[in-house]
């Protein structure tokens, strides 16, 4: 891949790669981002971050929080194939946002994005809850993704209280290991704030994208409204969506 862009800021590395309408953001060498507008769908870890969402009906999705925007491939999927009102995004990293608006074709019009921390920004906010949050928290050590927030049972408490009383929480684990360690496993009370979960992974990666759902979960009825789903429904698309998913 070609490099379109690429910038130093107080020690840290910047890349945007291309390759035809390809756009990728690489945060000292950790790839953050991929999108092409021409393929919505990645084959990669921020189609598993999206498909959640059809654990319920997608007309009964009316809001969206996105903690985490890097390059906004994630907005660019619920953008196209939900039929959320409003997406919300938080991010801490300007540079991340720079890139999300120049590079990667996230618009004013298509989400509301605040540059602030998660945790903070949660505990300040007062409006209407969430039909879905996805949480994709990561920063980078010596070259490697790690979770910038630990999955722990204070913080899974405060993303249940911003959600709807039939909400869909997403989270991004770097492997099994991970999300068993998360307070979710070895908290009864953070289980029971949640009546369903489930887990995505993709044969090509170690990350494991977990979904708690404040409802109960259906995964064949989220296959049939991925089928129902214009765009999701292709040859090609079901081709791309090659994950698996079980009940944790």
């Amino acid at each position: 891949m070609a490099i379109l862009w690429q910038k130093q800021l107080n020690g840290t590395s910047y890349e945007v790669r291309s390759a035809g309408a390809t756009r990728r953001l690489y945060t000292d060498g950790v790839f953050h981002s991929q999108y092409n507008p021409n393929k919505p769908l990645s084959g990669g870890i921020w189609d598993l971050l999206m498909l959640p969402i059809f654990f319920n009906e997608p007309e009964n999705i009316k809001r969206i929080l996105v903690l985490g925007v890097g390059g906004g491939t994630v907005i660019q999927q619920v953008k196209r194939y939900a039929q959320s009102e409003q997406i919300v995004g938080v991010e801490l990293n300007p540079v991340h946002l720079q890139v999300a608006r120049r590079f990667f074709g996230i618009k004013k019009s298509m989400a509301e994005l605040h540059l602030a921390d998660a945790i903070e920004w949660l505990e300040n906010y007062d409006g209407p809850p969430f039909d879905v949050i996805i949480e994709d928290l990561f920063g980078e050590q010596e070259g490697e993704p790690v979770r910038a927030v630990e999955p722990s049972a204070k913080w899974f408490g405060l993303l249940s209280r911003h959600l709807t009383r039939n909400g869909i929480l997403v989270m991004n684990f770097i492997g099994g290991n991970e999300l068993r360690r998360s307070a979710y496993f070895t908290q009864e009370k953070t289980r029971q704030r949640f009546k369903s979960a489930y887990q995505f992974t993709l044969p090509l990666y170690e990350n494991v994208i977990g979904v708690f759902l404040k409802q109960a979960g259906d995964s064949k009825l989220l296959r049939q409204r991925l089928l129902a789903t214009t765009g999701l429904n292709s040859r090609q698309s079901v081709k791309q969506l090659n994950y698996f998913l079980r009940k944790v």
